[in-house]
């Protein structure tokens, strides 16, 4: 059977309904079950729910042959997969947030506090700006309301929380949203099947 890697929440919630719509009509996701590994024998699917940002991980180790995952997590971990199409689903931004009225006069290093170092690093290194990076995994928009970072860089949905503590977006890093990927031996073997699923999912995400 083809092993997909499918994150666990409210990402996995949006997964199982398109994949419902291209044909791949399982049961017992469409139901909300969450055992460990669903079969679908019909499609010789085997779905395995991970933690969203373990998907990546078990596509590039091969414990699945492919796998929905944010383009924040390929960013963030850059593993060694094929991404193969943007399913269109789970969009948010990875966005720049600093109290209202903060102005970085650049007179010394900006103290950033994010969930993903990597990213914040590329993007002020882009801009050549000299930054402290906090790394955080909890409520990253505290840590400016208490004066331990300047700005944040964090995953943007409706904003609410941001304006809820006097943050404002200063700027957008990059647009996310759910992909496709796929171990690359795998494409070498199962390629049809792989490539099957990623032409109906793909085909259903352009109608969303």
């Amino acid at each position: 059977m083809l092993n997909i890697a499918l994150p666990k929440g409210r990402l996995g919630d949006k997964v199982a309904s398109l994949l419902c719509d291209a044909g791949y009509d399982c049961p017992t996701l469409a139901s909300g079950d969450r055992r460990l590994t669903v079969d679908d024998v019909e499609h010789g699917v085997r779905y395995i729910w991970v933690k969203p940002s373990d998907v990546a991980i078990y596509v590039e180790r091969g414990a699945a042959d492919a796998g929905v995952v944010g383009k924040d997590t390929l960013l963030e971990q850059s593993p060694d997969v094929y991404e193969l199409c943007d399913l269109g689903i789970g969009k948010c931004r990875m966005a720049v947030a600093a109290p209202v009225g903060f102005y970085d006069d650049g007179a010394r290093r900006l103290r950033v506090a994010t969930k993903y170092p990597n990213i914040a690093r590329g993007y002020y290194m882009k801009k050549g700006r000299d930054i402290d990076i906090i790394k955080l995994s909890g409520s990253i928009e505290t840590a400016p309301v208490i004066g331990m970072s300047d700005v944040i860089v964090d995953i943007v949905e409706t904003g609410q929380t941001l304006k809820e503590n006097n943050l404002a977006v200063t700027d957008t890093v990059v647009e996310i949203s759910a992909r496709l990927v796929a171990n690359k031996s795998s494409c070498k073997f199962a390629r049809g099947e792989i490539m099957k699923i990623a032409d109906a999912v793909g085909k259903k995400s352009d109608l969303r």
